[in-house]
């Protein structure tokens, strides 16, 4: 695994550091200081690593500054694809973790006037470059959420691979609201969905 923002010493596989590349069957424990607060990746790192990443040896985690956030109904967004031919010339498939519509067929349910905070990374292989659109409403934006500070206000962020960032939002009215990949190429192929606000 490769854990960023982390001392690279500790999990980048420096030669001669830790215990490098993990064999089938073996284990190994990383042990590290939860810092800086904000949100983290980490991916496999072992050749062919786009392959490995492109299918799904990823995750994030989340460190909450020592005073907490706001409460807030929270979801994790990893905006991904998949090469489904293999020929790793680019993917055929693109999604918010990992299932191409699954938002629009079953819409994320929130409360109207209620903070909204989507944790949200693009973690994407064979594209440069990946984006977050949200119809109707705007977010405060936190880059890699290691400020408590927003960057901007905006409906549209763009991210390139291993960016990641906090939004916050209150939807005030309630209906139907669509989000999606800010490409029409990746929309139609199955990054979008809703938010249903009740």
């Amino acid at each position: 695994m490769h854990f960023h923002g982390i001392h690279p010493s500790a999990m980048d596989g420096v030669p001669e550091i830790g215990d490098g590349l993990i064999q089938p069957g073996q284990s190994t424990v990383y042990e590290f200081e939860a810092e800086p607060f904000g949100m983290h990746l980490y991916h496999c790192h072992t050749a062919p690593l786009a392959e490995h990443i492109a299918r799904g040896m990823y995750g994030a985690f989340i460190v909450d500054p020592r005073r907490g956030r706001d409460d807030a109904d929270e979801l994790l967004m990893m905006m991904n694809g998949f090469n489904t031919n293999l020929d790793a010339e680019g993917n055929q498939v693109y999604a918010v973790n990992s299932i191409a519509f699954h938002h629009v067929n079953e819409p994320v349910r929130v409360k109207q006037g209620e903070l909204v905070r989507i944790y949200l990374a693009n973690i994407l292989e064979y594209d440069a470059i990946n984006s977050f659109h949200l119809h109707g409403n705007f977010f405060e934006f936190f880059p890699t959420g290691t400020r408590l500070e927003p960057a901007d206000f905006t409906d549209t962020v763009g991210m390139v691979q291993g960016q990641r960032g906090i939004l916050e939002t209150r939807f005030k009215h309630k209906g139907k609201f669509m989000f999606h990949a800010h490409k029409s190429e990746f929309a139609d192929l199955g990054w979008m969905g809703f938010f249903e606000v009740v």
